[in-house]
């Protein structure tokens, strides 16, 4: 999930009243909520460094309690050099401890996915149930913060209510966007079975603001088909994507050029659904890698990456 959410997610947290456990309890769930994405100092070296680094090492089982207990090691230095009010680090590093562990769980909720097994394995979970920017996970938090925090203000009892009701209701909005997500998925192998369509796997993705739309995209065995679908309603195909290994040279030598680039090595061991076009207009070859979770045409922001090959790299593997 984006930051945003992890910070609201921290901030109720806080105002549930564990933040009451210890001095600098809110600094610390709010920037425990975080801490994980610290990996995106990788992006500095490139998009695909941050690709092979990003939601791996510091989302990892080892690193969760690593970072917890510097966390909490970081606020009581910081106190008792800056704020000195005698904060301790055992009841810190429970808080550091909560804020850390939701971030994890909270980006397994989406289609990019998280590395929990890191270092011990580079497999990928997927929750496909929220999209990275959900807006109404937004609202419902940021509803329960103000009005705690407001209440905390005026001296009412019942301050904590309104962030504990927030976060019951986006834990039941989370629930049935999942049970939402897996009925697309059901519906669209439903049809295809009736049609005599092989379904390898079907991803049916959140897509922003309209919680009862997803986007489609089944693995056919040799090949993709996209498309979207509504709640109650069937499957609308938007097209075929060809599935071809890239290391295989009959298809095309360029593919297997471009596949074996460091660049391409790591975008295809993230990719979930990666397919290839070659464009070879200009005198110049080019091969676009696409995962079809995030984009359906060559630059794309986000889900594609250009390999430009030179005639000499693909006479070089061209079969003789």
């Amino acid at each position: 999930m984006d930051n945003i959410c992890h910070t609201l997610v921290g901030a109720a947290l806080a105002q549930t009243g564990l933040k009451k456990r210890s001095l600098l309890g809110t600094a610390t769930l709010l920037i425990a909520a975080n801490l994980p994405d610290l990996d995106a100092v990788s992006l500095a070296w490139g998009s695909s460094a941050g690709l092979a680094f990003r939601r791996g090492w510091t989302h990892g089982v080892l690193a969760l309690p690593l970072l917890a207990v510097l966390l909490a090691g970081a606020m009581v230095a910081f106190d008792r050099a800056v704020t000195r009010r005698g904060a301790r680090f055992g009841p810190l590093v429970g808080l550091a401890a909560i804020g850390v562990l939701s971030h994890p769980l909270l980006d397994l909720l989406n289609t990019y996915g998280v590395r929990w097994l890191m270092p011990f394995s580079d497999r990928w979970y997927y929750g496909d149930t929220l999209f990275i920017v959900d807006i109404w996970v937004w609202l419902m938090l940021a509803a329960g913060v103000y009005l705690s925090v407001r209440r905390e203000r005026r001296g009412g009892e019942a301050w904590r209510s309104p962030a504990r009701v927030a976060l019951a209701a986006a834990t039941l909005y989370t629930a049935g966007m999942f049970l939402l997500g897996r009925m697309a998925a059901s519906q669209v192998r439903a049809e295809l079975r009736a049609a005599g369509v092989p379904a390898v796997r079907v991803l049916a993705s959140p897509l922003p603001v309209t919680p009862v739309t997803r986007d489609v995209v089944v693995d056919e065995g040799d090949g993709y088909l996209v498309g979207g679908i509504r709640t109650g309603g069937n499957l609308i195909e938007e097209g075929h994507w060809p599935k071809r290994n890239p290391l295989d040279e009959d298809a095309d030598p360029a593919i297997a050029v471009a596949a074996s680039t460091p660049a391409a090595e790591v975008f295809l061991r993230w990719a979930r659904y990666p397919t290839y076009l070659v464009d070879h207009r200009g005198g110049m070859t080019v091969v676009h890698f696409i995962d079809l979770r995030y984009a359906r045409a060559p630059g794309a922001a986000f889900g594609t990456l250009a390999v430009p090959i030179s005639s000499t790299q693909v006479a070089s593997r061209a079969p003789r």
